[in-house]
């Protein structure tokens, strides 16, 4: 099955797909799926040109949130998160728990019919995988099965295809050997 969809929701619903893996409940889940996806658009709108740089050791949670973060390594990131009387809740840039059903509105609005399948397919993938390899790879398989799409700004917010055969056959890569 292949689906016509832009990159963000795709890194949402893995994101969500590996925090569940390594434990998060549905909810906690969601929230990191965003904020890893938040994160990976504005490195990419970065290198285009399109953001600006923040001030050195700037995170945009820290400029409005009344207390500091609690800060969860998640996918090669430092996630600011609080727990909330829901449970724990990834910030978003305004410093507030971000919405889990907003969430799931968002990818469901994106993948539409597909969603439970491509939510499958991804589920699969990471319950082949050991915790330590997800936490270790996690995004690096995500680049082996994310839709491709042009090169620079013109493949800003493009959507691609999105072949679930490679969600299922993605693999991680091979461990470095050690010199004896």
């Amino acid at each position: 099955m292949k689906i016509r969809v832009n990159r963000a929701p795709v890194l949402t619903l893995w994101a969500a797909v590996v925090a569940e893996r390594l434990g998060h409940d549905r909810d906690t889940a969601l929230t990191l799926g965003r904020a890893i996806a938040g994160y990976a658009a504005y490195a990419k709108a970065k290198s285009l040109g399109l953001a600006e740089d923040r001030e050195a050791g700037e995170e945009p949670q820290k400029k409005r949130a009344k207390a500091a973060p609690q800060l969860l390594e998640f996918m090669g990131r430092r996630v600011p998160v609080a727990l909330t009387p829901q449970g724990l809740r990834a910030l978003d840039s305004s410093g507030k728990p971000m919405s889990p059903a907003a969430v799931e509105r968002y990818i469901a609005g994106k993948l539409g019919d597909a969603a439970a399948d491509v939510r499958g397919a991804m589920a699969s993938l990471a319950d082949r995988l050991t915790p330590a390899v997800l936490r270790a790879q996690a995004f690096h398989l995500y680049e082996a099965f994310r839709p491709e799409i042009p090169a620079g700004v013109k493949g800003w917010g493009a959507a691609g295809e999105l072949d679930l055969e490679r969600i299922t056959s993605a693999r991680p890569a091979a461990a470095p050997r050690s010199r004896a």
